[in-house]
Order: structure tokens, then C-alpha cells, then sequence
């Protein structure tokens, strides 16, 4: 048997790991569109993707264990501050939805978009703040180039002859859907590292989906959510949504958190406007103007410098003793990944 864990010491792993989880999160775009058009409204659809997403984990999470992997941790074991920051990143995760969606109806979406993507910057200042991480030349030039091609990508969607809505509200609840992002994903190296990573990815899925709900049915009662039920027709944009757009990316990109740290997951998680971008306009037949393509080729240039950066610091990190371990019960982040076979593996 060969552990996947051994790749955790490779600084490329985290790396690969993050954008393929912002790849896969930039496919939300194009995804909701087809959803919206199809009849489905915003909360309900969060709702059912996090479902979605919550129901695949759990499979995972039992398919783990009966494989010999982490056992599923209770949540009366863990440590009072365990619990506590677990329970944030659960809120947080539904503050995020709810913030962009209100502000998607207040403002265009561009620039709710331009307020969310601050929190890269946001969880920097932070992280520096509380001193985890040290904000050397090659992280404030990959910082700089990431929100600058951040910027050239989404603000060229702008279009004035079209109009441009904006609401103090709406703005303001772009960035307050950037502070959970960044709280998140502060808290989320160490603050409830006892608790596996797909263990603790299913409870803040499930969370998002009970809020969500609450949420949904509150605001326009219970036939909106059970939309998908009504029309089965859109049940496999739906599933393919929770799988691909939930599980599987919120799962990479707390695994990245964990191993290369807050501030260079923020940043490379910059590349999901990119993909989204790209997506547009290949399913949506939406133009992609030059300065976009600049932008996206900077926020490349930025993980290039982030890789290159410091190998050394990077396996230090990844392999960085958990902050939180109550009744020395935290499981080792080696028992966190998947073991498989390897050809030609002992």
C-alpha cells in the first residue's frame, strides 16, 4: 500500500488541489443560469445543491470508515473550541449563500462579484494580524497580480450601455459574504482540525442545508423548494450541481486550506472567475474580451510565484502540528487522506 498522504509533503499537491477545486466552483455560474432557466429560484437551489453535496459526503464518509479509515468523531469528544469554530464555519458557509444571493438581486452581478473577491486580501491581512503566516515580497507580488486579474476579469463583464445597478446594501452584502469567506477559511486550517476533513466538510454541508431551508420556505414557502420534485426534468442538473459544484470542491478546498494554508488557497481560489468566465462563453456563447484573457494569465502568474516561493515553508505547514487537540484525541492529518494502491506499490 502507497499513502496518497506522502503527496501532502509535495508542494505541488496543495497546489493542484485548490484550483481544481476553484475550477470546479467556477462552474456555478453557467450551472445556476441553467437552474434559473429552468425554474428553480436561488435559496432553493443552494438549498438542494448542498443537499446534494451533503448526501455524497456522507457516502464518502462511510465508505472511509468501513475501509479502516478515521472513525466518526462525536461531537461530545471535541474540545469546547473545537465545537465552537466548527460550528462557525457551518454559519459561515451559509452566510456566504445568503449575502451573494440578496446581492445578486440588488446589484449587478459584476460587481457583487468584484465585492466578494476581496476576501483573498481580507484573510492576508489576517493571517499576518495573527501572525500564522508571514507576508514575504513573493506573497504580496502573487497577492497583487490575483486581485488585479481578478479585477480585469470580472469588471469586464461590466456593460454600461446596459446599465449598471447598484445598491449600498447590495455592495455591503458583497462584502460581508467576503468576511465569511475569510472567516472561514482563517479558522479553518486549525480550528477544528480534531475533526476529519470530510467529516467536518459533511456537518457545514449540512448546516447550509438546513438554514437554507429555513430560509427558502420562509421566503416563498415550501413549493418553491420542492421544485425539483415537481419537475424531474431538472433533477440531473441538480445532482450533477451537488456533486460536482459541492462535494467534491468544498472538499478539495478545505484539504488545501489545511495543507498550504489560508492566505495561498485564497489566492489561488482567484482562478474561479477565470474558469467561470471560460465556461460563459463556451456554454453561453458570451464574448471574452482581451483584457479578461490578461487578467486570467495573471492570476496563473501568481500561483507560479506562490509554487515557487518557498517548498520548504510549504512542507512545514502541511505538515504542521494541529493547533487544537483535545483529550489528544485530533487525528493526524496522515489519517485524513484516502490510502489507495499504487501499481508496483509494496
Amino acid at each position: 500500500m502507497t499513502s496518497v498522504s506522502a503527496w501532502s509533503a509535495h508542494p505541488l499537491a496543495g497546489f493542484f488541489i485548490v484550483i481544481g477545486a476553484a475550477a470546479l466552483f467556477g462552474m456555478l455560474g453557467p450551472l445556476s443560469r441553467f437552474a434559473y432557466e429552468a425554474g428553480m429560484e436561488p435559496l432553493p437551489f443552494v438549498a438542494w445543491r448542498g443537499l446534494i453535496g451533503a448526501l455524497a459526503t456522507a457516502a464518502f464518509v462511510a465508505w472511509r470508515i468501513r475501509r479502516g479509515g478515521p472513525r466518526l468523531v462525536r461531537f461530545g469528544e471535541l474540545a469546547p473550541r473545537t465545537r465552537v469554530m466548527l460550528g462557525i464555519a457551518a454559519v459561515t458557509g451559509f452566510t456566504l449563500n445568503l449575502g451573494m444571493f440578496i446581492a445578486f438581486d440588488l446589484i449587478t452581478v459584476a460587481l457583487a462579484l468584484l465585492g466578494f473577491y476581496t476576501y483573498p486580501a481580507i484573510v492576508a491581512v489576517v493571517a499576518v494580524a495573527l501572525g500564522r503566516e508571514h507576508l514575504d515580497r513573493p506573497k504580496v507580488v502573487a497577492l497583487g497580480l490575483a486581485m488585479a486579474g481578478m479585477v480585469a476579469v470580472v469588471a469586464a463583464q461590466l456593460d454600461p450601455a446596459a446599465g449598471i445597478a447598484f445598491s449600498g446594501l447590495g455592495f455591503g452584502l458583497a462584502l460581508g459574504a467576503a468576511l465569511s469567506q475569510a472567516v472561514f477559511v482563517t479558522i479553518s486550517k486549525d480550528g477544528y482540525r480534531a475533526v476529519p476533513t470530510d467529516q467536518a466538510m459533511l456537518v457545514i454541508l449540512v448546516g447550509t442545508v438546513a438554514l437554507s431551508t429555513i430560509a427558502a420556505v420562509a421566503g416563498g414557502g415550501t413549493s418553491a423548494l420542492l421544485y425539483p420534485v415537481s419537475q424531474p426534468s431538472i433533477l440531473p442538473l441538480v445532482l450533477f450541481t451537488g456533486l460536482f459544484a459541492a462535494a467534491i470542491p468544498s472538499l478539495a478546498f478545505l484539504t488545501g486550506i489545511r495543507w498550504i494554508g489560508g492566505m495561498r488557497a485564497g489566492i489561488l481560489m482567484l482562478f474561479e472567475p477565470v474558469v467561470g468566465v471560460a465556461l460563459a462563453a463556451w456554454l453561453l456563447a458570451e464574448r471574452i474580451h482581451p483584457v479578461q484573457v490578461l487578467g486570467g494569465m495573471a492570476i496563473l502568474a501568481a500561483a507560479v510565484i506562490l509554487q515557487r516561493s518557498s517548498r520548504a515553508d510549504l512542507a512545514r505547514e502541511a505538515h504542521g502540528r494541529p493547533l487544537d487537540r483535545p483529550l489528544d484525541r485530533a487525528v493526524p492529518l496522515e489519517e485524513e487522506i484516502l490510502t489507495v494502491r499504487v501499481p508496483g506499490g509494496p
